[in-house]
């Protein structure tokens, strides 16, 4: 059963999501249907919790296999990190998603989870599976997670 949070913030990110569709490029404006399909084929399918992990499921073995995507700009990216992570800004990632393997569990996060799930949500419908969005975001992961090397 969904929470009415979980609920409120699965329309929160749908409704965030369709607005970033707005700008895309003519190819795509002329074929809707196909990104609302897209869209549709993810939700109907998608395990409920599939798209996210809790900090305190990083644990040091979990730590060590994931790759971090930290999906916040440039400035604060520099400022502090996940020791480890790469830098791809939330709007970037569709742009570069080369970057992004598929072989191995992604986390995106950002401040508190709302743009990283946005870029998960783009990247699970592009067909990118491994990727779940870090729930509480970086600061989450500084107050709570399971393990947590020295930060940069």
């Amino acid at each position: 059963m969904i929470s009415v949070f979980h609920h409120r913030l699965l329309g929160f990110v749908l409704a965030a999501f369709l607005l970033a569709l707005a700008p895309l490029s003519a190819a795509q404006a002329q074929d809707p249907e196909a990104a609302i399909e897209a869209m549709q084929d993810y939700l109907m399918f998608a395990d409920y919790e599939a798209g996210i992990i809790l900090p305190q499921q990083i644990d040091e073995a979990v730590f060590n296999a994931v790759l971090f995507v930290d999906t916040r700009d440039r400035e604060q990216y520099e400022a502090a990190t996940i020791p480890g992570a790469v830098h791809i800004e939330w709007r970037e990632v569709l742009d570069r998603i080369d970057e992004i393997p598929q072989g191995q569990k992604t986390v995106l996060f950002c401040n508190t989870g709302s743009l990283s799930a946005q870029a998960a949500f783009a990247l699970r419908v592009a067909g990118r599976d491994n990727v779940v969005v870090l729930q509480t975001g970086f600061s989450g992961w500084q107050q709570t997670a399971a393990y947590q090397p020295e930060s940069r």
